[in-house]
């Protein structure tokens, strides 16, 4: 693995720090008037999510790490597990439901998700940025609002509540950002 100073530290690098994988969330790059500068790194453990602020001076060396990043359509869900498929070898790997976090509720049959992996051991999983929901309830369309940023909840067929234009009714299908968890446009 290749070893970097720590004054090249940027958000995103993932880093082999104490024995563990971290991602660097934040770096800030400080010259003090006295003294070397540093790059003050805030860290998120990627096996456990606990967070680290560590200091590295630009003598420093850290290993920094390279994830592969495999696209895997999901198949079935048994058990809290959810089952990809590779798209390249059609090999089957299991993982844990929780890799997703409170996006589960937007993995849908058949959908290609991007899951990145250290060696053999899955670290995380991203959905596609954008997903097709159906509305299942909300209030009707009142005519006359015209509100600028007038919102009104609504519930998606996968039970996520949402918060959609006044315009948007009942059994409409809408996009939803997976990142933010909010409406986009309708479909």
């Amino acid at each position: 693995m290749p070893k970097i100073n720590g004054n090249e530290i940027r958000p995103g690098n993932v880093l082999e720090h104490n024995g563990g994988l971290w991602v660097a969330v934040k770096a800030d790059h400080v010259k003090p008037g006295k003294g070397g500068a540093f790059a003050q790194v805030e860290l998120r453990n990627l096996r456990n999510g606990s967070k680290l602020n560590e200091r590295f001076r630009s003598a420093d060396k850290v290993e920094r790490v390279r994830l592969e990043q495999k696209d895997q359509q999901f198949l079935y869900e048994s058990d809290g597990m959810l089952v990809f498929m590779d798209s390249d070898t059609f090999e089957q790997v299991e993982l844990p439901a929780d890799i997703l976090g409170e996006r589960r509720a937007f993995l849908q049959d058949g959908m290609t998700i991007q899951i990145e992996y250290y060696e053999h051991e899955a670290l995380s999983a991203t959905l596609p940025q954008k997903v097709t929901c159906r509305i299942v309830e909300t209030e009707p369309v009142v005519k006359g609002q015209t509100a600028a940023n007038s919102f009104k909840p609504a519930i998606l067929d996968n039970g996520v509540k949402v918060m959609v234009p006044p315009f948007v009714g009942q059994d409409e299908d809408i996009v939803v950002n997976t990142e933010t968890m909010e409406y986009s446009e309708r479909a």
